[in-house]
Parts: structure tokens; C-alpha cells; sequence
């Protein structure tokens, strides 16, 4: 696993890939900014922020865009740099914030939220589905860190983490619909390394989630069953994505350092990238756009 971009995130999560420019977006989010990270000039953009962005997808225009902040959903022009709010998901609640959020095959956001610093261990957070036509569903209440949100190739599975309970669940999934139903236990992380962060689904169906405090990224198969478990030279892996031409690589966001004595040296808050040997899906993009002008 590589270092391909040492940034020393505070906070990094979220990369998505855009086939369209060949672009890795991404979240700093305690570091309030976007990027975006091209792996072939080696470079990275960014765009500032007043809030902390939690998750961001893809729109139908590919200059902007859809970024949960705070607690509300906005829109990121990426030729002005201007974030135009759109809907408000919740009340204001001191400490609570959107976390991890991706579109489900036919193109609805699913987000999620928690209570930051997760060592409270508070449960004040919710889970929801955004339509395109911008109505919501407020779907899970009692969150203590949404994570792990990703769909199977076809679109009949859904798959959400809550990283306080060391548990991903997997549901039936109704894509007409966007409701979900059967809940079971997909991962339990009692006997795993770390506890359960962001996700990724690839091509053969394999549900790809980082190890965040285990220094990992492993893979299940559809069935449930860990078939890998890959190091990763930082201890807090958040989030991996397949990218590149092919959608061959795998890239992970991590966290910067905490405790520098305690975590030692250390590619802290970097983007890392390695080869998986199977390749992944195209990231769906946000089915509605709203035009704030």
C-alpha cells in the first residue's frame, strides 16, 4: 500500500471517483475543505470551506457538487468555489454532524451522523435517504457514528455500518423503492481489527471497508465471510474507493495524528492507494440538481 498524496488530512474521508476528469474528490473534514487529487500529475486542489464537510457525491452537473455539512445538504460550485445551501436534514444539535453519505444505484443519497468526539459515545445522530426531487426520509434514529454505507453490484443489497457498535448490518434493498428491509448482522469487528469506517463494494460483489484504529482495510465476501485483511501503514484508515482508468486501484483517506507520541511516525492523514487485483464499480452520481441561480 502506497503513500500517494501526504497531505496531513486532520481528517480525511470520503474520496469519490470521477471517471470524467480522472479525479479523486475528497474531504478533509476538520481541516473544512474539499479536494480533489489527480494520481497521475500527482497533485491536489482544494476548496475551503466555513463548515465541516462529511460526505460529498457527484451531481448530474459535473461542476458542482452535493456536500453534507453540518447538518444540512449544499451545493459545492467547483469553478467559484461557492457553497449554496440547500435543505436542512436536521435541528442544530451542539456536537452532532453529518458523517458518511453515498448514492444508492438509482441515484438517492443515503447520509448519515454522529456525535463528535465519537469517545463520548453518544447516540444523538440519524440516518436518512434524500430523494432526487430533494424529499427525505428520515430513516434510524439512536446514531452513534454512521459509517459503511455502500450497495451491491445490482442494487439489491444495502450495506451500513455504526462504528460505536463495531457492527456493519446488511438489508434487502428495493431500488424502485429505496426501502430496505430483513436487517442482519454482516460483520461483527469483536474479533477484527479496529472498528468498522467507511465502504466500498467491488465488481464480484466483495464488501471492501477500512479498519479505522486497526491499521487495515479488509474484504468480505457477499456471504460474510473476511477473505482478506491488507496492512495499511497508518493507524486510521477511514475510507476506500476504486479509482483509476480501470477502476483498478483502491484508494483510502486516513486521519491525521491525535497523539504523536502515541502514534508514532507516520504517513498521518495521507491518501494511500494499492493494487487489489479485482476492479471496482462506477461511483453513482446525485439523480437531482437543483440550479441555485
Amino acid at each position: 500500500m502506497d503513500v500517494v498524496l501526504d497531505v496531513g488530512a486532520r481528517l480525511g474521508e470520503c474520496p469519490v471517483w470521477s471517471g470524467e476528469d480522472g479525479l479523486l474528490y475528497w474531504v478533509d473534514i476538520h481541516g473544512c475543505a474539499v479536494h480533489a487529487f489527480d494520481p497521475i500529475a500527482r497533485t491536489d486542489r482544494s476548496w475551503p470551506l466555513d463548515v465541516r464537510p462529511g460526505a460529498i457525491a457527484r451531481t448530474t452537473n459535473p461542476a458542482r457538487l452535493l456536500v453534507a455539512a453540518e447538518n444540512e445538504l449544499a451545493w459545492l460550485d467547483l469553478d467559484s468555489g461557492e457553497l449554496d445551501s440547500w435543505m436542512v436534514l436536521e435541528d442544530h444539535q451542539p456536537g452532532v454532524r453529518l458523517n458518511d453519505g453515498r448514492c444508492d444505484p438509482a441515484g438517492r443519497f443515503w447520509v448519515g451522523g454522529m456525535y463528535d468526539p465519537t469517545s463520548a459515545l453518544r447516540f444523538d445522530a440519524f440516518l436518512h435517504r434524500v430523494e432526487p426531487d430533494g424529499n427525505f426520509t428520515t430513516v434510524r434514529s439512536r446514531v452513534g457514528c454512521a459509517n459503511g454505507l455502500a450497495f451491491s453490484p445490482d442494487g439489491t443489497v444495502m450495506y451500513w455500518a455504526d462504528t460505536l457498535h463495531s457492527t456493519v448490518w446488511a438489508y434487502d434493498y428495493d431500488l424502485d423503492t429505496g426501502e430496505q428491509h430483513n436487517e442482519r448482522v454482516f460483520l461483527d469487528f469483536d474479533s477484527l481489527p479496529g472498528r468498522p469506517d467507511g465502504a466500498c463494494v467491488d465488481e464480484m460483489g466483495c464488501y471492501w471497508v477500512a479498519c479505522v484504529g486497526g491499521s487495515a482495510v479488509l474484504r468480505a465476501t457477499p456471504e460474510g465471510d473476511v477473505d482478506r485483511i491488507i496492512a495499511a501503514p497508518v493507524l486510521r484508515p477511514t475510507m476506500p474507493a476504486f479509482g483509476g482508468t480501470g477502476l483498478e486501484t483502491l484508494f483510502i483517506t486516513s486521519i491525521g495524528p491525535r497523539d504523536p507520541e502515541a502514534d508514532g511516525a507516520g504517513p498521518h492523514g495521507a491518501v494511500l492507494a494499492f493494487d487489489p487485483g479485482v476492479c471496482g464499480l462506477p461511483e453513482p452520481v446525485f439523480a437531482g440538481f437543483r440550479d441555485p441561480t
